[in-house]
């Protein structure tokens, strides 16, 4: 209580610091039954939506489209007739590399109800011609390879970072890094941590220092807490905690952190369930994620997680999912990086299953958000503050 207390006066004391955050929808290209949506920017700063979309004879494919300015580029096609593994948690990427080229990543289930999942990855000089899909892992055997994120970090190159479940989801499960060159091809492939929490979505950032990677950990004791892993001149840093949650869980709760950087600011947000209070946390950091400052509660209610974070001047904005009586409720809210968190906006209410992973992104001068409406349909907009 004395904490709200404080972060009231102080919103109260310094002008512009709780700021109200304001939506306005804005259509977007993808199909009437679409799901699983992305975003990254170009290397122009424009943003790029990707999503699974379902077509009319109930295949499956992966598509994208780019905002230039004020209109969506027509739609283009990565793969088609694949064997998507279609969870809200599991989403395919698309993203663009220095030299302008792209990558894709996806992961797929062969046969439905197996616990084999395999991360592919796909590469392409000019957005519309695709090289044959890859398998990003060494390992061939029926096991779970995926959560993975993506990010470009070298010259024409790219690092994908997974899970692998070699034992299954009893563990110990690996998080797992694999280097993709510009036209496709794995160059390596390495293990950063050998015992993290098992279906628990990664986030990874390019920093002005090197990658930043949050995800789930776990100890032998079923804490399941958030960690971060850094690279910088070439060298791993050591896992470390991010927040001493210390959530206790025998369970995997398919619930992790968002990360957001540009130069030396980061922003991280994440969910936890510790102290039987399940909600969703943000916090920043100056020096790439070398050090860490005090963590913001953002959410107001029983949260569902599935946070999204977007770092913007000043603060970040935070995206989650809330309880609302027997229905689920996108919401958002501005947080300064002075620790103080502005008023909530709903974006949208629905049941949780159908709303997927709302996902937030600044591109340019904007931030968006995407979700998944009540018709099935990917839904965009556009929020300031």
């Amino acid at each position: 209580m004395k904490r709200r207390l404080f972060f009231a006066a102080l919103a109260l004391a310094v002008p512009g610091f709780a700021q109200t955050l304001k939506m306005e929808s804005v259509p977007n290209p993808a199909g009437a039954d679409s799901l699983q949506a992305a975003w990254s920017v170009t290397r122009e700063g424009a943003p790029l939506l990707s999503w699974i979309e379902t077509l009319k004879d109930g295949s499956y494919t992966l598509r994208y489209s780019i905002r230039r300015g004020a209109q969506w580029s027509e739609p283009r096609t990565v793969v088609a007739g694949r064997k998507f593994f279609r969870h809200p948690a599991e989403l395919p990427e698309v993203m663009t590399l220095s030299d302008g080229g792209f990558l894709a990543h996806w992961v797929e289930m062969p046969m439905e109800g197996s616990d084999t999942e395999n991360l592919y990855v796909s590469a392409s000089r000019d957005g519309e011609h695709w090289t044959p899909p890859v398998m990003a892992h060494k390992d061939k055997s029926p096991v779970q390879h995926g959560l993975a994120s993506m990010v470009s970090s070298g010259n024409r190159e790219a690092s994908v970072f997974w899970l692998e479940a070699l034992k299954g989801e009893d563990g110990p499960v690996a998080l797992k890094r694999t280097v993709i060159s510009g036209d496709g091809k794995v160059i390596k492939e390495e293990t950063l941590d050998s015992d993290t929490c098992a279906c628990c979505p990664t986030s990874v950032v390019k920093t002005a220092r090197g990658l930043l990677v949050a995800y789930r950990d776990h100890t032998p004791e079923d804490i399941r807490d958030i960690a971060v892993i850094r690279l910088e001149n070439d060298r791993w840093s050591a896992s470390k905690i991010l927040n001493p949650d210390k959530w206790k869980l025998d369970a995997c709760p398919i619930n992790a952190a968002s990360a957001s950087a540009t130069g030396d600011h980061v922003v991280i947000s994440w969910y936890t369930g510790a102290q039987n209070m399940p909600r969703v946390q943000a916090i920043f950091s100056t020096d790439s994620g070398s050090t860490f400052g005090k963590p913001v509660l953002v959410s107001t209610g029983r949260s569902f997680g599935y946070t999204s974070a977007a770092l913007i001047e000043g603060g970040a904005i935070v995206s989650w999912l809330e309880q609302a009586g027997d229905a689920t409720r996108v919401l958002a809210r501005y947080v300064s990086d002075a620790g103080v968190a502005g008023p909530v906006l709903q974006v949208a209410t629905g049941s949780q299953r159908n709303l997927g992973y709302p996902r937030t992104v600044h591109a340019g001068n904007e931030t968006w958000i995407t979700w998944r409406g009540a018709d099935s349909k990917l839904q965009t907009a556009r929020l300031t503050k």
